[in-house]
């Protein structure tokens, strides 16, 4: 194997028109950087002018020009061919073109393996100033190269699936709303589309788009206790069934009883102070299913100066306050109900709590007994909003890792592209 054939395979280079100099790689220092320099020359025999489509027989070769071509890094080093292109002149129509190559697009200085590991970097959970400085190319490149190698996420309006999530994440400064909307497939959790504003307004023109084939085809859509969400439902879904995500149905009751304990807490900050220090300590006990408390296993507690079980340290924070103690056992009813699925015991957990005393607790009984219906088939059917939550937790992480986005259609790009929703274009070879 020549030395040209080696050095092509190092280079991932198919084009065998490019032939390698002899000392044929130096250290140089570009832009202050140290920087591996490959020297190669491009030329062959032309079959025509790509000016007037003469024959090869009146082009002649009239010299070299050199372009500095960035291609993908060696040794972690930052890496460039300079390329000597061949000069054509043609006798027929005296104009001079240049020698083309598979390796980079013509009238441009970056590789097409660079553009291809570019846009294969995109999927990755990785900021674009990130990528830039990977393959010594400009953020504004990245971004180029990413619009560019692929195709915008068109959803199909003549289908909807059977099953919708819908939710909302926090939407970039150039939307005019603060939130945007997101819909996923209940079944195959893949993202449906994703839309600059949640607004009511907004959605119902979006949804309006689609066919009443479609539209009549979505069984049911889960969503949170977001009151436009219902009226959109009722509106453009005229077949479908509203879940209500059993997720927000027990952070409902959770938060509620969270702020019980802290109100009551309060009140001893002064008055007790070893008893605040045991309500603020052991929260996350207050938190899980009275049944999962471990009663036999017992450790050291240094705010009891003994040895306690999960159990005792509840049994005995309760004996302490009523108001918690009440507020605890409507947690509770409600958890279980929700977490066995049995709509009965949660009817009768309302009708048990209706006239608590307690503010929280009675705002969450009222937003219960609002979306009663809906809760009946949270509890009904299997489905969730938990596959889309972890869709907009990637979404944080991509915001989070470019330090936010400014605009919402490269942020809408990104998340498809993450997400493995559409394909680069065509292939790119060298």
């Amino acid at each position: 194997m020549s030395h040209n054939d080696s050095i092509r395979n190092l280079l991932n280079i198919k084009d065998k028109n490019i032939y390698f100099d002899e000392n044929f790689v130096s250290d140089e220092l570009i832009k202050d950087i140290t920087a591996k320099v490959f020297h190669a020359k491009l030329t062959y025999s032309p079959t025509y002018c790509t000016c007037c489509g003469g024959e090869s027989s009146n082009i002649i070769k009239y010299g070299f020009k050199a372009s500095k071509i960035v291609i993908p890094g060696v040794s972690n080093f930052n890496t460039y061919l300079l390329l000597r292109k061949q000069k054509f002149f043609c006798k027929q129509c005296n104009q001079t073109f240049m020698a083309e190559s598979s390796l980079v697009d013509k009238n441009c200085h970056i590789s097409k393996s660079t553009k291809l590991a570019i846009s294969l970097e995109s999927k990755e959970k990785i900021s674009e100033k990130d990528i830039a400085r990977r393959y010594n190319v400009s953020h504004v490149t990245v971004n180029r190269v990413i619009n560019s190698h692929f195709t915008d996420f068109t959803p199909n309006k003549n289908h909807l699936p059977e099953v919708l999530c819908f939710d909302e994440f926090k939407s970039t400064k150039d939307c005019s709303g603060a939130m945007s909307f997101i819909m996923c497939d209940g079944v195959t959790h893949s993202i449906v589309d994703i839309v600059e504003d949640r607004q009511l307004n907004n959605l119902i023109e979006y949804f309006s788009k689609y066919t009443l084939e479609a539209r009549n085809n979505v069984r049911n859509i889960v969503i949170d206790m977001y009151s436009p969400y219902v009226s959109l439902v009722d509106r453009i879904f005229p077949k479908a069934k509203i879940s209500i995500d059993r997720f927000h149905l027990v952070q409902l009751v959770n938060r509620a009883f969270n702020k019980t304990r802290i109100t009551v807490m309060k009140k001893y900050i002064k008055k007790n102070t070893p008893l605040y220090n045991k309500l603020k300590k052991y929260w996350k006990l207050f938190l899980k299913p009275y049944a999962d408390l471990s009663y036999e296993r017992k450790t050291y507690c240094r705010n009891f100066k003994r040895y306690v079980s999960q159990k005792e340290i509840i049994d005995y924070l309760l004996e302490q306050d009523k108001e918690l103690s009440i507020a605890f056992d409507v947690y509770q009813d409600f958890h279980y109900a929700i977490k066995k699925r049995n709509f009965e015991r949660f009817k009768l957990a309302l009708e048990k709590h209706k006239n608590i005393e307690n503010q929280y607790l009675k705002t969450s009984v009222n937003t219960f007994n609002c979306y009663l219906k809906f809760i009946e088939n949270s509890l009904k059917y299997d489905y969730s909003n938990g596959p889309l939550e972890g869709i907009n937790n990637k979404i944080k992480v991509i915001k989070r890792i470019a330090f936010g986005y400014r605009s919402f259609l490269n942020l809408r790009r990104r998340i498809f592209i993450s997400c493995n929703l559409i394909n680069i274009k065509g292939t790119l070879s060298a």
